[in-house]
């Protein structure tokens, strides 16, 4: 890949990471958990776009920028990652987006959802009597569905309208 695109790929995932940290500011509680969808659209449309690694990168770096600013909690991290790792792997996989959203629902509503319980206890202090270890579950999909629905939208109004196939072009 020559230099061009890997700077191109780099501010896309620049600009992917800038959307997710702002976009965490529209959230809404769901059983104590502050559920932000606009990540878990950043994880799918970067899935599509640049694939598993930047995805779990800018998953991890959004994250990171949220919690020095307030804007989230530790759970983000496990949450966001699993699911960009999983929706990238099937994407690349699969190349359909319907699959890749589903993998994006699974990765950080189940085993993210999984993944956050010794999070808030270890490192969040919870009481490990006062939560059950699939607490997390309810709402990390209730966050990730809203979100994989959002970018699903994107994705297809990007590939009717050809864009999709412009932005790939441009990153191949």
């Amino acid at each position: 890949m020559n230099r061009n695109k890997q700077t191109i790929r780099l501010a896309l995932a620049g600009l992917l990471c800038a959307v997710a940290v702002v976009g965490s500011l529209i959230s809404f509680p769901v059983f104590g958990s502050k559920c932000a969808p606009v990540q878990h659209m950043v994880n799918v449309v970067c899935a599509v776009l640049l694939g598993p690694w930047y995805g779990v990168a800018v998953a991890f770096v959004a994250s990171l920028i949220r919690n020095l600013l307030g804007l989230g909690s530790l759970m983000a991290f496990p949450g966001s990652m699993c699911g960009a790792l999983l929706c990238g792997l099937v994407y690349m996989a699969v190349k359909k987006v319907v699959p890749t959203a589903v993998a994006e629902i699974f990765g950080t509503g189940v085993i993210g959802g999984l993944l956050a319980y010794p999070v808030a206890v270890l490192l969040m202090g919870v009481d490990a009597s006062s939560v059950a270890f699939y607490a997390y579950i309810v709402p990390f999909l209730v966050s990730t569905v809203v979100g994989s629905i959002i970018a699903g939208v994107i994705l297809f109004l990007m590939e009717k309208n050809g864009a999709l196939a412009k932005v790939r072009e441009m990153l191949a």
